[in-house]
């Protein structure tokens, strides 16, 4: 009998040759490309790829639940196909066949002829296992795309293959996240502004994750200079991520000071809005407020002028007839200053003292407390401020805090507190601004 299959010197891939020869310039010859050379020397990988992903979104899934199914058992290496029938007895018979039949014809299921029994192949499992710890990260929705990729370079680095298109990916990641935290501090929206800092506080999470292997990378004499250039670029964007808790800081604290309040009831416009986006149906709270619906007026230009007139003339006869209101005195109001803005003051007052006083660096926990929970975090969030030169050129409260000879000083690390209201903070200081501070300072 006749061998009707194709081998891989069949015409097939000549036929495979020329049609890859199309996208390219007539001068120009694929296999004399690099990046080409490397996919083409990867070609039993991506042939198994295609073999799982080819068709319909029905026909992967049946096929990767049939190859995780028979991989799932490491115990039993081998399967005949009754057995295959019992641990897959939920599908079709036909169906099946077919599956099994796709998977060994391109080298994910190994059939050995003399003992009938299935195996599954090695590069089978390298692409399960690719699969399940890109899936396994995906579960959750906060890993910002960082932890596969991460993931992927410390795999690499603990063998000591990492490569530098694994780094420029995981470079890229990094930049866009950057990029895409920037947007949302220009676009002065703080729903943007809330969402990108939780996302921003889980990238550092990878980061910090990561500056243990980026520096691995970088001590490995064995590494080209290219790597070692991924990896210096991979911990500059990392310290770019890193320094925009203080522009994220000042941004939420401009909009704190334009928030608006509706009258005494404690609401704000962000109250408002945050419960209209909670709302699964914005047209339904109108039913109802309209009793009958707008009838519109039409009127002729002639009729208008006449209507006018008469207006004109009833008004001037009104003035004309009456004489002029006799005067009152303007009704007396007394300003009520804003429990924040007396809080605000109060806090300036304490800092002023303390940098007309303090002779040396002082815990910031000094200077916070004592105070509730509350008013020590707004506290916090405003130190972030002195020196700032950009606030300190503007008007208002915030700028005097701004100009106050201190400097702020903080570290990653926390101190224990014996405070009813606060159990820890991070440690920070607060000293006087010398002369030569200054002078830096203003240049």
């Amino acid at each position: 009998m006749q061998n009707t299959s194709i081998t891989t010197d069949s015409p097939l891939e000549h036929e495979q040759h020329d049609t890859l020869q199309a996208y390219f310039k007539p001068e120009i010859t694929p296999d004399d490309i690099e990046a080409v050379f490397r996919l083409k020397r990867a070609q039993p990988m991506i042939h198994a790829f295609t073999a799982l992903f080819h068709g319909g979104f029905d026909g992967v899934l049946v096929r990767l639940l049939v190859l995780r199914e028979l991989a799932s058992e490491p115990e039993s290496p081998t399967f005949s196909r009754a057995d295959i029938n019992v641990k897959l007895a939920y599908m079709e018979s036909d169906s099946l066949e077919t599956v099994l039949a796709r998977l060994r014809t391109h080298q994910l299921l190994a059939w050995d002829q003399a003992q009938g029994v299935y195996r599954v192949t090695a590069t089978a499992r390298n692409v399960l296992a690719a699969l399940d710890s890109l899936l396994l990260l995906n579960q959750s929705d906060d890993e910002v795309e960082i932890g596969f990729l991460l993931s992927q370079v410390a795999g690499a680095q603990a063998v000591g293959g990492v490569s530098g298109e694994q780094l420029q990916h995981l470079l890229g990641r990094l930049v866009d996240l950057t990029e895409e935290f920037r947007d949302a501090i220009a676009s002065g929206s703080e729903f943007r502004l809330r969402t990108a800092q939780a996302k921003w506080n889980i990238a550092c999470d990878w980061v910090e994750k990561g500056s243990e292997i980026i520096h691995a990378i970088t001590a490995d004499a064995r590494a080209d200079s290219a790597t070692h250039r991924a990896a210096q670029a991979i911990g500059r964007a990392q310290s770019a991520l890193l320094n925009m808790q203080g522009m994220f800081s000042r941004a939420l604290n401009q909009i704190e000071r334009q928030r608006v309040h509706l009258g005494q009831s404690g609401l704000s416009t962000t109250d408002i809005k945050t419960w209209l986006l909670r709302q699964d149906d914005l047209c339904a709270l109108a039913a109802g407020a309209l009793a009958q619906p707008v009838s519109p007026l039409f009127t002729t230009p002639a009729e208008m002028i006449d209507v006018a007139e008469a207006e004109l003339l009833a008004e001037r006869a009104e003035v004309v007839a009456d004489r002029l209101p006799a005067g009152q005195d303007a009704p007396v109001s007394h300003e009520q200053a804003t429990p924040m803005m007396l809080e605000l003051d109060d806090w300036l007052d304490r800092l002023s003292a303390f940098s007309t006083t303090a002779a040396a660096p002082a815990p910031v926990q000094n200077t916070l407390l004592p105070a509730s929970f509350a008013l020590a975090s707004y506290r916090a969030s405003l130190l972030p401020l002195l020196g700032d030169v950009g606030e300190s050129s503007l008007q208002g409260a915030t700028a005097k805090l701004a100009r106050l000879p201190i400097i702020f000083r903080s570290s990653d690390e926390m101190t224990l507190l014996s405070d009813p209201h606060i159990a820890a903070i991070s440690k920070a200081s607060l000293s006087h601004q010398s002369e030569n501070d200054i002078t830096h300072r203003h240049e």
